[in-house]
């Protein structure tokens, strides 16, 4: 292509100063002319300005994996290494000619300044650092400097959410450029990606998308340095350091200020700077690349191109000539050398270096270009793999082969990463098929690699979308930024939309962005909705200031919900019984709105308290009035404060002293005196019982979770005994630890009366009851749990029944004390115990119930069930046999008569009428625990002999007369 040209001019200077429009310009003023281009990429833009410009048919691209060359095309744009330059052209052009530097490829831009020459015209473009090396190679050049259009500033290091907009951050791997790219999107709506290994296909659809300002940023690769021609604003530096094929180095400053140069176009004036965990530029950087002083190349890579072919060991050998001038330097990285030292090894490729021509074959293999960015290794198998092929039967390489290759490829499925290594292997075979003499069909197998390469190409621009470009984000940041009136609402579902894309759902009060787990998103989604969400957040607002009470429900959670939507929450009051209302959501309505909202539920709230909680307002009315005599007043504002119920042991000296006034009073406002406990009934009504256990536990200021309060499930009569709740606790919803259970108020006080009817018998049963299935009905709870009741009640079992898993048969009374020991205080561990003594008022009230005090010659009121007499116990089966016969062999004294005292009459007392109530239990205290005996029948066992001051011990009599238990004399067991 060499030619005594008669214009020949060198551009230099450095971006943004319009050399490639220059040079187009020029290019198309003649007849003919061809231009070579660094990048596929940009090679394909170029080529679309001719063809736009001279039409289709007069335009050609020319590069490595593609070739479009009409019959009738004057004008030629090919990547540098794919320039035919044995062709004549009036005009000659060569951009970028800085990377004749480049330790991989300068080699090529380095023949090309040497000996590519137009007919009438020839232009070298590039950067001004060429301009000492321009001057010597090529004295004979007219040398034209040029300023750039605009000013490139230093604009600092910014975080990557604070970039501005139409910004390119620079990374410089695939991986790095990947996450900058996700980490955008879930900020700023959405980026577009630029690589130089891309097809230009997705390259032109991604800057299009930049383009077209659906997104407003670019990641990108060094590719964009490299004459890119794009609207960007501000370069961002993500990376200062990259890999060069050898190893990990910092750019240039030149280097830096080719890329920063893409910022601003022809009169705009561009930034750059750093970002992510960039490291800060230096001073002396900044400067350099602001007024674009440079260090000047120093050495352009040089390979001879005159090479022998005639053998293996003399083409190496010609490769290796030394460099003509002292300002060139041999190339020593080029993969097309590397791959054929590499094969030079192969004994298969060396036995077919027969012949100049097989020699030349392999050289022209090994300059395919590793497209895969592989290992020397493996891209030197592939290029062997073609040789072989190759260089044997009809020298092409076999249509199976081909096809093989192809197939294994024709998959749009996959992710980025996948598609865009199916692409790189794609290249590959579109280079084969755009060689003419390794195909026996060159123009089907370019339409097939060209047909799977666009499709792959467009399977990758949508993966790239959807990965890295939120469409909705995007449309809503440009709405926030006032750019276009947005259309927003809300459906009658309350899913809200804003430019058709869906927010989100009101739920209630409360917009929930459909954030799909990028939490980052939701104050934007929010924003972007207001405009939707206020009129209809107002009109709800209305709607539940006005709702009414059936459409209202207060969960146990304290929230107050409506139409299955939580609308507001339950906060502390000025008392229990009148809690606040806060709303859960509702911020975008108006301040009238809101407070009418909150007013409505406050009202709601206040009157389903006094409807269902009317025993416990009654209660607290009581304890106001100042007609009830102050005792009873006082007792009622406890049972107010503890929620209704409290244990009768810890008020037995308020319940001894309240005469029949008092009482009265205290059975008008509901209350009812339990053996174990005075409570109001009302309130064990589930509702009741829920509701007073919600307002009690959410007005607590301490109070910051939104979990259910603790309540046992309706229609329980009983319930699991958790050791770690407290017995206010239980009493307060209207249960009283027992044991292993917690039994509900008001059974416990029907146990209590079936216990109390079955101890009426006489004779042997006297003080005794029998365990039944009516009693596990009642409390619905095991056999075994059972029992524990019973004994934290004070009782204890003195005969078992045949069977240990059913009740029949069992047998318990009271338990007995000795005459040594004390009385027990209560016990909590015991999870309960049983009252105090009944004073006088209680007694006349159980006897009141029962038809009056009993009396001598009245007959006893029949046994409600028959009782099972114990059977005799068999001695010769019994376990205890052995030790019976070991007795026999020691006189045993002669047992000592009991003396039994005679109780004291005492006269019946009649009952008082007033203290006397249909709804009243008496209470029964138990005496203290005794010492265990060793039979079953314990009031029977003889013991040893005594002394008269020893013998003595207490047993608790059946029918209890005053505060003070009667005794009879006993024989204590030890």
């Amino acid at each position: 292509m060499s030619s005594s040209n008669q214009n020949l001019t060198a551009v230099l200077g450095p971006t943004n100063t319009g050399k490639t429009h220059l040079a187009v310009e020029r290019m198309l003023a003649h007849g003919s002319g061809i231009m070579g281009l660094p990048l596929r990429l940009l090679a394909r833009e170029i080529y679309d300005r001719v063809v736009a410009a001279k039409g289709a048919k007069a335009a050609a691209l020319v590069t490595g994996e593609e070739k479009i060359i009409p019959p009738t095309a004057r004008y030629f744009i090919c990547t540098t290494e794919a320039m035919p330059v044995s062709r004549r052209f009036d005009f000659v052009g060569l951009d970028e000619i800085q990377l004749a530097g480049d330790h991989e490829r300068g080699h090529v831009f380095t023949d090309r300044l040497l000996h590519c020459r137009g007919t009438q015209e020839t232009m070298f473009m590039g950067s001004a650092t060429m301009t000492s090396q321009v001057r010597h190679l090529t004295p004979e050049f007219h040398h034209e400097n040029r300023e750039r259009f605009s000013q490139l500033t230093y604009g600092g290091p910014s975080k990557l959410t604070r970039l501005p907009r139409r910004s390119a951050i620079i990374a410089f791997s695939a991986e790095r450029v990947y996450a900058i790219a996700e980490l955008v999107r879930r900020r700023r709506g959405g980026a577009a990606v630029v690589m130089g290994g891309l097809s230009p296909r997705t390259r032109n659809a991604q800057v299009g998308l930049y383009q077209s300002g659906e997104v407003d940023f670019l990641i990108a690769t060094d590719a964009i340095g490299m004459g890119l021609n794009m609207d960007v604003d501000h370069v961002a530096f993500a990376d200062t350091k990259k890999f060069d094929g050898r190893r990990f180095r910092t750019l240039t400053a030149a280097e830096l200020g080719q890329i920063a140069g893409r910022a601003g176009r022809f009169r705009t004036d561009g930034t750059f700077g750093e970002t992510a965990d960039s490291r800060p530029l230096t001073p002396d950087m900044v400067e350099a690349v602001e007024h674009h002083r440079f260090a000047p190349v120093q050495k352009l890579q040089w390979r001879n191109p005159l090479l022998d072919e005639s053998s293996i060991r003399a083409l190496q050998h010609s490769l290796n000539r030394p460099p003509p001038d002292k300002s060139l330097e041999r190339v020593r990285e080029a993969i097309d050398e590397l791959t054929l030292n590499e094969l030079a090894r192969d004994a298969d490729v060396r036995d077919r270096l027969t012949s100049r021509g097989l020699v030349a074959r392999l050289w022209d293999t090994c300059r395919l270009p590793d497209f895969r960015k592989a290992t020397v290794d493996a891209h030197a198998r592939l290029v062997k793999t073609l040789y072989m092929h190759l260089t044997e039967g009809n020298g092409l390489l076999p249509h199976e082969f081909l096809h093989g290759q192809l197939a294994k490829l024709d998959k749009m499925s996959g992710d980025v990463d996948a598609l865009a290594a199916r692409l790189s292997h794609v290249r590959t075979w579109a280079y084969a098929a755009n060689r003419a003499d390794w195909t026996s069909d060159p123009v089907y197998w370019q339409g097939r690699t060209r047909d799977l390469e666009d499709r792959l190409s467009d399977a990758l621009h949508e993966r790239l979308i959807q990965r890295f470009v939120d469409r909705r984000t995007s449309a809503l940041v440009k709405g926030l930024r006032g750019e276009r009136e947005m259309l927003a609402g809300v459906n009658a579902a309350g899913e809200v939309t804003v430019e058709g894309h869906y927010l989100g759902r009101l739920e209630g009060l409360v917009f929930k962005p459909d954030v799909r787990g990028k939490e980052l998103e939701a104050r934007m989604l929010k924003s972007a909705a207001f405009k939707a969400l206020r009129p209809e957040v107002n009109q709800r607002l209305g709607e539940i200031a006005e709702i009414p009470a059936s459409d209202l429900k207060l969960a146990q959670t304290g929230m107050i919900e409506w139409q299955e939507f939580v609308i507001a929450r339950l906060v502390p009051g000025p008392d229990t019984l009148k809690p606040g209302v806060k709303l859960v959501g509702g911020e975008l309505g108006a301040g009238p709105a809101i407070k009418a909202a909150e007013t409505g539920l406050e009202t709601w709230i206040r009157t389903r308290v006094e409807d269902v909680l009317a025993p416990l307002l009654a209660l607290k009315a009581a304890a106001e009035d100042l007609d009830v005599p102050g005792s009873a007043r006082g007792l009622a504002f406890r049972l107010f404060e503890a929620g209704g119920a409290l244990p009768r042991h810890e008020i037995a000296d308020e319940v001894k002293a309240l005469g029949p006034p008092e009482r009265s009073a205290l059975r008008k406002a509901g209350v009812r005196f339990g053996e174990h406990a005075i409570f109001l009934p009302a309130m064990l009504k589930p509702a009741a019982a829920e509701l007073n256990a919600i307002l009690r536990d959410f007005n607590a200021p301490d109070r910051g979770t939104d979990e259910p309060v603790w309540m046992p499930a309706p229609g329980l009569t009983s319930i699991v005994n958790d050791r770690a709740r407290s017995r206010p606790d239980y009493v307060a919803r209207g249960f009283y630890p027992c044991g292993p259970r917690a039994v509900r108020l008001d059974m416990l006080e029907r146990l209590a009366d079936m216990i109390r009817d079955a101890r009426q018998s006489e004779g042997e049963m006297a003080g005794k009851f029998e365990l039944s299935a009516g009693m596990n009905g009642l409390l619905g709870c095991s056999v075994e749990d059972l029992r524990g009741v019973l004994s934290s009640l004070r009782y204890r079992c003195v005969k078992t029944g045949e069977d240990p898993e059913k009740a029949a048969g069992e047998i318990w009374g009271m338990r007995k004390r000795r005459p040594d020991q004390p009385r027990r205080k209560h016990d909590d561990s015991r999870g309960g115990t049983q009252g105090e003594r009944s004073d006088r008022g209680d007694r006349n009230e159980r006897n009141d119930r029962r038809g009056g005090p009993k009396r001598e010659g009245r007959k006893p009121r029949p046994v409600s069930r028959d009782v099972i007499a114990p059977e005799p116990v068999d001695m010769e089966s019994s376990p205890f046999a052995a030790l019976a016969e070991l007795k026999l062999a020691t006189p045993e004294p002669a047992p000592k008569k009991r003396k039994r005292r005679k109780p004291k009459k005492k006269p019946a007392e009649t009952a008082n009428p007033a203290s006397q109530d249909e709804g009243d239990t008496p209470i029964v205290t138990s005496p203290e625990p005794a010492m265990e005996s060793q039979s079953p029948a314990a009031d029977d066992t003889p013991v040893e002999p005594q002394t008269p001051e020893t013998v003595p011990s207490e047993t608790v009599s059946s029918e209890p007369t005053n505060g003070e238990t009667e005794t009879s004399p006993q024989t204590s067991s030890s």
